[in-house]
Protein backbone atom coordinates (compact mmCIF):
# COMPACT_ATOMS: atom_id res chain seq x y z
CA UNK A 1 0.00 0.00 0.00
CA UNK A 2 2.72 2.33 0.88
CA UNK A 3 4.35 1.69 -2.59
CA UNK A 4 1.25 2.51 -4.34
CA UNK A 5 0.49 5.86 -2.48
CA UNK A 6 4.33 6.51 -3.46
CA UNK A 7 3.97 5.70 -7.19
CA UNK A 8 0.49 8.04 -7.11
CA UNK A 9 2.21 10.65 -5.63
CA UNK A 10 4.84 10.63 -8.46
CA UNK A 11 2.37 10.58 -11.11
CA UNK A 12 0.71 13.33 -9.81
CA UNK A 13 3.31 15.34 -9.64
CA UNK A 14 4.67 14.30 -13.11
CA UNK A 15 1.15 15.50 -14.54
CA UNK A 16 2.00 18.86 -12.17
CA UNK A 17 5.07 19.11 -13.75
CA UNK A 18 4.72 18.50 -17.27
CA UNK A 19 2.46 20.75 -17.70
CA UNK A 20 4.36 23.49 -15.92
CA UNK A 21 7.56 22.94 -17.55
CA UNK A 22 7.42 21.06 -20.58
CA UNK A 23 10.14 18.01 -20.86
CA UNK A 24 11.27 18.13 -24.02
CA UNK A 25 12.85 14.82 -25.84
CA UNK A 26 15.80 16.44 -27.87
CA UNK A 27 17.35 13.80 -30.30
CA UNK A 28 19.98 11.57 -28.72
CA UNK A 29 18.64 12.35 -24.63
CA UNK A 30 16.12 10.39 -23.22
CA UNK A 31 14.15 12.31 -20.20
CA UNK A 32 15.39 10.55 -16.58
CA UNK A 33 13.70 11.10 -13.16
CA UNK A 34 16.15 12.18 -9.73
CA UNK A 35 14.07 11.38 -6.96
CA UNK A 36 15.66 12.72 -3.33
CA UNK A 37 14.07 11.71 -0.64
CA UNK A 38 14.70 12.29 3.19
CA UNK A 39 14.17 14.61 5.87
CA UNK A 40 13.49 18.52 4.62
CA UNK A 41 17.18 19.54 5.70
CA UNK A 42 19.11 16.89 3.50
CA UNK A 43 16.61 16.88 0.95
CA UNK A 44 17.11 20.58 0.46
CA UNK A 45 20.59 20.85 1.33
CA UNK A 46 21.00 18.14 -1.57
CA UNK A 47 19.47 20.51 -4.17
CA UNK A 48 21.66 23.30 -3.32
CA UNK A 49 24.71 21.26 -3.40
CA UNK A 50 23.24 19.80 -7.11
CA UNK A 51 23.22 24.16 -8.12
CA UNK A 52 26.65 24.54 -6.44
CA UNK A 53 28.15 22.01 -8.68
CA UNK A 54 26.12 23.12 -11.67
CA UNK A 55 24.22 20.18 -12.15
CA UNK A 56 21.08 21.83 -11.64
CA UNK A 57 19.59 25.17 -10.58
CA UNK A 58 17.36 25.07 -7.51
CA UNK A 59 14.25 25.98 -9.53
CA UNK A 60 14.62 22.90 -11.61
CA UNK A 61 13.32 20.64 -9.12
CA UNK A 62 9.61 19.94 -7.87
CA UNK A 63 8.59 22.09 -4.56
CA UNK A 64 9.26 19.25 -1.28
CA UNK A 65 6.29 16.68 -1.27
CA UNK A 66 4.98 14.41 1.69
CA UNK A 67 6.88 11.14 1.25
CA UNK A 68 5.14 8.16 2.39
CA UNK A 69 7.40 7.78 5.41
CA UNK A 70 6.81 10.55 8.06
CA UNK A 71 9.04 12.95 8.88
CA UNK A 72 10.61 12.80 5.00
CA UNK A 73 9.97 14.50 1.99
CA UNK A 74 10.75 14.14 -1.63
CA UNK A 75 11.97 16.16 -4.49
CA UNK A 76 11.47 15.39 -8.50
CA UNK A 77 13.84 16.53 -10.84
CA UNK A 78 13.36 15.76 -14.45
CA UNK A 79 15.99 16.00 -16.53
CA UNK A 80 17.17 14.67 -20.55
CA UNK A 81 20.29 13.20 -20.82
CA UNK A 82 22.41 11.79 -23.47
CA UNK A 83 22.23 8.07 -23.94
CA UNK A 84 24.29 5.88 -26.64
Amino acid sequence: MITQSFLSSIEETNAETNSSSEVQIVQGKEPLKHILIGSSKAVTSTIYHFQVIGYADVGDWSPLLPSPNPGEVMSILNRPIVVQ
